[in-house]
Parts: C-alpha cells; structure tokens; sequence
C-alpha cells in the first residue's frame, strides 16, 4: 500500500492532512480529538503577545454561501487571533505534543511588526517543544487594522524582516502564511525566501463581504445593525489557491520553495491537486468545521487508493508532478482541436446545452422535435461549456480530433499550421519564417 508518511522540513507526520491555524485547533481537548480521529498534524490558532487584550465579538461570527442543496461552498469569519491567555495555549501545546510526539505541531504567531515583540515570544514557543511555527501575515480582518495579519504580507519588505528576526531567534522551520489579497503571489513569496523562510503555506482567507442582510442593510454576520468584511474560506476559494500555488512553484525565483496548501480542501482529490501543483502536505479547516473531525478518514483511505491504482508508493513522489504542465496561455497548442460529443443513451433531453450554446456560445448543437440534440461539428468551436453546463456527468465529452484528420469547421487536415513560426503567433513581434 501507498505510504502517506510525509517529511516536511524534517516534520515528519504520519499522512500529509494538518489541520489550520482556526477555531478547530484553538484548545487542548479539540486538538487531542483531532489526533484520536487521524490528522497528521495541526496548526495551532494563532498566538498573539501579552499586550492589549485580544476580544472577539459575541455575535455571530460566521457568514456563509451556500450551493442549491445547501451545502456549503464558502464560509466567511469575522473571528480575531486566539482570546485564551497565552501562556494557557503554551502549557497545552506542549502538553500536547507530548503525548503524540509522531504528530506535528506548529504554532501559527501573530504579533506586533517590532523586533522585541518576536524576540519575546520565540523563546517561549520553543519550550513547548513544538515543531515549527508559521507566520501569519494573512489574516484580512481586525488584526490588519492594527498593523498585523494581511498588513504585512501585503508588503514584501515586511515580510523579509520580520522573517530574518524569526530564523535568528528560533531555531525550528519557519512556516509564512502568505495572504491571498495582494496583485502578485510570487513578491512575497520571494520576500520569504530571501528573509531565510523555509517554507510558505497558501492561501490565507480572501477579504470579503458574504451578503447583506436586505431587512436591516447590514452585511452578514451582522453584530447590532453593523457588519464588517472578513476572511472567505471554504470550497469556493480552491481555484484561487491551486492558481496562486502553481505560480510560486513554477517560478524561477521561488521554485523548490516548500509549500504547505490551504484553500477549500475537502477531499482527498482536493489534497492531490495541491501535492501535484508542488505542496508538500495540505491544511484543512472548513471541511473539519462542516464535517467534523473523522472527514480526515475518507481523505486518507481515498488518496490512499488512487495511489495505489497509480502506482505511486509515497507522497514525495506525487509532489510538483503537474507543474511541468502549468504553462502561460500564449504557449497553448493552437492546433489542437476537439469536439463535443452527446451520448443518447446518457441525455435526459433537459435542454442545457442547446440554451447555453444557443444563447450564450456558438450555436453548434442542434435540438429535433422529439428534443434529440446532437452537436453540429462545423461550428463546434471546443469550449466545452456545454459539458459544464450538462446535470448528468460524462453525458457530453470532448474527443480529440487526431492530426490528419480533417477538420469540420474548415474543410483542412488538421495539422501544425504554425511549425514555421520562428516564435510562437500569439506572442508580439513574431513573424512567419519563410
């Protein structure tokens, strides 16, 4: 069977599904179920300094969007960093990690951008016997308004700094959580780097509003009339994260960083997309929050199995193998060329197609009176909205047309029109060899 052993940053954790710096890893008792139901390892919420009192409201914290069966696509909190004194959440964390040594434990902090603020509480985190700890520069809510969280990671100088006093008064990985609410992901990414980070995990929460309550005008979760932004999580922010995650590994200037993947992980599936776009593990947190702790057990045993019917013996081996695949949009084949295929015996004759393409694409399926619709190949363009758009899955598939077939919407052989390109046609200033 598949060994789901990881070793990040010399942490070894018995599979690669840590738990989130958030409410689920806030305390002892939740920690300890964590572990009893099978996570490798745990974030531990974020620890603040000794100084004005951390209070979070007592209202509703939460705002979420929901799919049409109700489940939940995005969460939205409005919570701060922990309220717990610290040195209660110190005693616990190594209370903790002594009883499950063979689990990991990082201690996610949050303090005050001053060099004695982190020269204080270094020391105190490592006599817990923690493994590492993780920065968080990403929290967009409340904390960012005092020059915390999001504040910093949204400035690339900051980060470096506060990393460089991190890596010469700790002596464990330095994890920085980086923030999702900046224009490009790999300037702090590489601001990490040059700070001594040993690794980034990404991506924190996506700054934003839920909803609005139309009854009082207030956004949601409203506390007395008033709402705030908060921090977007949850299934929702998956592509933004795969995105943001592919960019640091693939780049020059960050690539063979470690990358610890956040966002939207739900299911075993979701955990293999972010190891193969280049994550050493992934963090959870709304799936645990929805679903409870023993959701970890589906993700083991599924990606488990699908390692095993690929052959795959460890993690490591699954790590970046997508990345190579990752390419920018003007080096797509543009001789590749597919069509839409509707299988009869799969169709319900609901329509969805037909009115997406006939509305809002190229025209390209037909509809009968007795509502068959099949798919008109000349004007087929491969979008393939219509697969998105059909209730019943693999109903409509995209096949590849084979070079030296004859293209429909052309009347050509279908074969490499730009071979002669001395730089690819989509880029400025490329010209046709002659």
């Amino acid at each position: 069977m598949a060994d789901l052993t990881t070793n990040f940053l010399g942490i070894k954790s018995p599979n690669p599904f840590w738990l989130a710096s958030a409410p689920p890893t806030d305390k002892e008792y939740n920690v300890r179920r964590a572990f009893e139901a099978g996570w490798g390892g745990v974030v531990w919420k974020t620890l603040g300094s000794e100084g004005p009192p951390v209070v979070n409201v007592n209202g509703p914290r939460y705002g979420a969007i929901y799919g049409a069966d109700r489940r939940l696509l995005g969460l939205n909190n409005i919570e701060l960093i922990t309220d717990r004194p610290l040195q209660t959440n110190l005693d616990e964390i190594k209370r903790v990690k002594a009883d499950y040594p063979d689990r990991a434990m990082i201690v996610s902090i949050m303090v005050p951008c001053e060099e004695q603020a982190w020269k204080d509480i270094l020391p105190r985190v490592q006599e817990t016997g923690a493994d590492g700890i993780e920065l968080n520069f990403g929290c967009p809510h409340g904390m960012s308004e005092r020059g915390m969280g999001a504040a910093v990671g949204q400035v690339p100088e900051y980060i470096e700094m506060v990393t460089r006093w991190c890596k010469q008064y700790y002596d464990k990985p330095v994890i920085v959580k980086l923030t999702p609410n900046i224009t490009d992901i790999r300037k702090p990414a590489a601001a990490a780097m040059r700070g001594g980070a040993d690794a980034v995990s990404l991506i924190n929460t996506i700054n934003s509003i839920t909803s609005v309550n139309l009854d009082t005008m207030s956004p949601e979760p409203s506390i007395d009339g008033k709402g705030s932004h908060g921090g977007y999580c949850g299934p929702a922010v998956k592509p933004i994260a795969l995105s943001m995650v592919s960019e640091i590994a693939r780049h020059p200037d960050t690539h063979g960083l470690p990358i610890s993947g956040i966002g939207g992980v739900t299911t075993w599936r979701d955990a293999a997309e972010y190891i193969s776009l280049g994550c050493g593990n992934v963090q959870v947190c709304t799936a645990a929050m929805t679903y409870g702790f023993k959701i970890v057990q589906e993700m083991i045993s599924g990606l488990s199995q699908w390692m095993d019917e690929k052959g795959y013996t460890s993690v490591e081996q699954v790590v970046g193998r997508a990345v190579p695949n990752v390419t920018d949009w003007q080096y797509l084949n543009l001789n590749y060329v597919a069509k839409a295929k509707i299988s009869q015996d799969d169709c319900i004759k609901c329509g969805r197609c037909y009115a997406a393409c006939e509305d809002t694409s190229h025209q390209a399926i037909a509809m009968s009176a007795d509502r068959t619709f099949t798919v008109i190949d000349e004007e087929c363009v491969a979008c393939n909205l219509c697969v998105d758009v059909c209730p019943v899955e693999n109903c409509i598939t995209m096949e590849a047309m084979e070079p030296g077939q004859v293209d429909p919407r052309t009347g050509k052989v279908v074969q490499k029109d730009y071979a002669n390109w001395t730089t690819h046609p989509n880029n400025p200033g490329a010209v046709a060899a002659e």
